[in-house]
């Protein structure tokens, strides 16, 4: 049994934009084909949020500033426990209330079934939206065409100025960059598509690996005959306050479950997106240069260390737009502090994270397969 909400107006911020507010919770998540008549042009941006009380009021601030003027903002609270709700409520969005934390997929996929836009802009709430973002995102959606998922990046610069918050901000604005046109995925903080697209795709996969769902949602949509676009100008800040050991984790349980993903779509060695034949490279070369120390120690060929030398100066060349967006970034201090982490520190992490991937990718591989 379902109870669909009732959406009460809202106080918009000016007669151009439509908001709506509701403090209604859903009671049972899977709701019939109930849809709110939607208006042409009119831009429905998608916030799933779970304890996003540290960044939601930013992230709503961010999106009322839109200097496009026909917009809503849906915010879907994915059973929060901390101050989240109470902050949604104090903003002219529509506000839908999960009952129970059931994930992002389902979240996002609740805020589309009750968009009004004939387009849909999906963010996080740790993401805040350019003044321009929206106007951008439309423009470049109208003229590629109804069949395109478009997608953006973050901002070199973050929204907090912390060292490894901007190291991972450079490190995703380049490698999501790279390839415009076809590139092998959108990821979800900056993903813009027209709404029936969204409809007939059937949406984001649920009880799905905890991240990856973006990936997974882009290459359903290629699969059947869509193109994927990436606009680098499209941009949304992103607040990461990440730390040392928040940069690791962060990077460790990506690449865990990037790995158990792309072995079951048998893509692995694939260049996609921030797991890039670069990064790859990487990992592969500070692995190698480990293996020829250990040699030199236990053999005494000291010949060996020209192999450690081949990797350092095949890597860096290999990463070497990389390690000058570190420069163009900050500063040589800046980029000589991030290029020896992404050379020395970071594919550890990595590594690890892949070879984690390999040895869980049995427990994980039902949820994949369930999804198909």
């Amino acid at each position: 049994m379902t109870q669909r909400l009732k959406l009460t107006k809202g106080i918009p911020l000016n007669p151009n934009i439509m908001a709506t507010g509701t403090t209604t919770p859903v009671v049972d998540e899977h709701l019939t084909g109930y849809h709110m008549p939607r208006k042409a042009e009119l831009v429905s941006i998608i916030i799933p949020v779970r304890n996003g009380a540290d960044t939601i009021a930013r992230c709503l601030e961010a999106a009322f500033t839109s200097r496009y003027e026909r917009f809503e903002v849906i915010v879907v609270d994915d059973g929060s426990d901390d101050r989240s709700v109470e902050i949604i409520k104090t903003f002219p969005c529509t506000f839908i209330q999960l009952s129970r934390h059931s994930g992002v997929s389902h979240a996002r996929n609740i805020g589309a079934h009750h968009s009004h836009g004939d387009i849909l802009f999906f963010t996080d709430a740790d993401c805040l939206l350019n003044e321009d973002t929206v106007a951008i995102a439309v423009a470049t959606l109208g003229a590629a065409g109804r069949d395109v998922v478009l997608g953006g990046t973050y901002t070199v610069k973050p929204a907090d100025d912390r060292f490894f918050s901007a190291f991972q901000s450079v490190f995703v604005n380049h490698d999501e960059s790279r390839v415009r046109d076809s590139p092998d995925y959108i990821a979800a903080h900056a993903m813009v598509l027209y709404a029936d697209t969204f409809e007939k795709s059937a949406g984001f996969v649920e009880n799905f690996l905890p991240i990856i769902e973006d990936v997974d949602f882009s290459h359903r949509l290629r699969r059947t005959g869509h193109r994927l676009i990436m606009n680098p100008e499209i941009q949304v800040r992103h607040v990461f306050d990440f730390s040392l050991l928040g940069s690791v984790c962060n990077g460790f349980r990506k690449s865990k479950y990037w790995t158990i993903y792309s072995i079951h779509n048998r893509d692995l060695l694939a260049d996609s997106g921030t797991a890039s034949w670069a990064l790859k490279l990487d990992v592969a070369a500070l692995f190698g240069s480990i293996l020829a120390a250990v040699l030199i120690l236990s053999t005494g060929n000291a010949w060996f260390s020209v192999i450690i030398a081949v990797l350092m100066v095949l890597n860096i060349t290999v990463n070497r737009d990389l390690l000058r967006g570190f420069y163009r970034a900050r500063g040589m201090a800046f980029a000589f502090a991030a290029s020896a982490y992404y050379l020395m520190v970071y594919p550890l992490v990595v590594g690890a994270g892949g070879l984690t991937g390999f040895l869980s990718y049995r427990r994980y591989a039902r949820l994949i397969e369930v999804a198909e």
